[in-house]
């Protein structure tokens, strides 16, 4: 199964949160699932962190060596996942977490967020 990580639990995954559910984390070290992270939370850290939010306190550039060092694959963002996310209803207002829902819905992803606002949309989404 491919596994598309939502932001927030990239970055308990980056520090070993104990915010990581048993489930997540089984979810998560199963061998046969391929880990993906998107750009867009790359690009969603790095605005969050600039801003001085306090729960996005990390380097982006280090957290993405991060990832790749541990087999995340890279998910970029193509016109047809904006396409998408146009498409999609009004249920979450943040544009990052729109992007990922529709990342996970074109690519046939399974989203892992801990998002409950995000839960609500129909499609490959299972909660974390």
């Amino acid at each position: 199964m491919n596994l598309l990580l939502d932001t927030h639990l990239l970055l308990w995954v980056a520090i070993d949160s104990d915010r990581l559910t048993p489930d997540t984390r089984a979810l998560i070290s199963n061998e046969n699932h391929r880990l993906w992270f998107s750009a867009a939370s790359i690009w969603e850290i790095g605005i969050k962190a600039g801003l001085g939010r306090k729960d996005f306190v990390v380097d982006p550039h280090v957290l993405k060596r991060g990832l790749v060092e541990n087999d995340y694959a890279e998910l970029q963002i193509s016109a047809a996942h904006a396409l998408a996310a146009a498409q999609l209803p009004a249920i979450h207002r943040d544009p990052f977490d729109r992007m990922l829902v529709a990342q996970a819905t074109y690519e046939g992803f399974v989203l892992l967020t801990a998002d409950r606002i995000v839960t609500q949309y129909p499609g490959p989404i299972r909660p974390a």
